[in-house]
């Protein structure tokens, strides 16, 4: 590892979870150009052997992948297990898998709800309860959930993504607390409207333009934008920084009126 470059990933290990597209393989190949090896997971393995494929190309990394459901708790435990087993290690998790089905609240389904708090919440917790004891045996990690805009401020129809996304949050204090005795800094990115696959799927013309006008930038982020945050709150560039919530929003929650 160069010391000289506090942004340097080598003989780290990075666990990215919804790494096979969108932020989730920006941020991956992000930590793959500094050092890291990585592994990644979703629950499609053609998307994932792509991937892999894109994270690693023209780098001397490890890039690794398995298929998850991280709706089953003893999935997400076992790639936990089989990242360790691989890779050594975990140094740095990235809490991204995630999904939305916007519902009013008088319209939320049952069935909708708990796989949505599944996806979001719970499997954030299954994971980096799985990958805390490691770090903290080597005194050194990094946990990065990755919440939204809506996880600050509401939003219409978005009521489990809004709870589970704000429950990040408080998820990120109470175990930065838990963890800064042993080096491991837990912090959140509030990312705002990427040009991802989950909002342009859900999203009409007229809404996309309509988020696009309430950011300060007057426009949708690229995914390359969200390495630069992730690669500060994953390295020793960010080693004071804990407990917190970076919004990467292009000025959305800027504009609060």
């Amino acid at each position: 590892m160069n010391k000289s470059n506090r942004f340097d990933l080598t003989g780290r290990v990075a666990l990215v979870t919804g790494g096979s597209k969108g932020l989730g393989k920006a941020m991956a190949r992000g930590f793959a150009e500094h050092g890291a090896d990585i592994m990644i997971c979703s629950r499609k393995e053609g998307e994932l052997k792509n991937a892999v494929s894109e994270i690693g190309d023209g780098l001397d990394v490890r890039v690794e992948y398995k298929v998850t459901d991280m709706v089953n708790r003893d999935a997400v435990k076992e790639l936990a297990n089989e990242t360790i087993s691989r890779l050594g290690k975990i140094d740095i998790l990235v809490n991204n898998a995630g999904s939305n089905v916007p519902q009013p609240i008088d319209e939320v389904k049952d069935e909708d709800w708990d796989r949505i708090l599944e996806l979001n919440l719970s499997s954030v917790m299954v994971l980096s309860r799985a990958v805390s004891p490691g770090m903290k045996e080597r005194k050194w990690g990094r946990i990065i959930h990755i919440s939204s805009v809506l996880g600050v401020g509401g939003k219409e129809a978005r009521n489990s993504y809004c709870a589970t996304k704000s429950a990040l949050v408080g998820l990120s204090q109470a175990s930065a607390l838990d963890l800064g005795p042993f080096n491991i800094t837990v912090n959140c990115i509030a990312p705002g409207p990427f040009l991802t696959d989950l909002p342009m799927n859900i999203l009409s013309d007229e809404q996309k333009r309509a988020f696009a006008g309430r950011t300060a930038l007057g426009r949708w982020g690229d995914p390359k934008e969200i390495v630069g945050p992730a690669l500060l709150l994953a390295s020793e560039a960010g080693s004071y920084i804990t407990g917190s919530t970076l919004l990467v929003d292009g000025g959305t929650f800027a504009r609060r009126l």
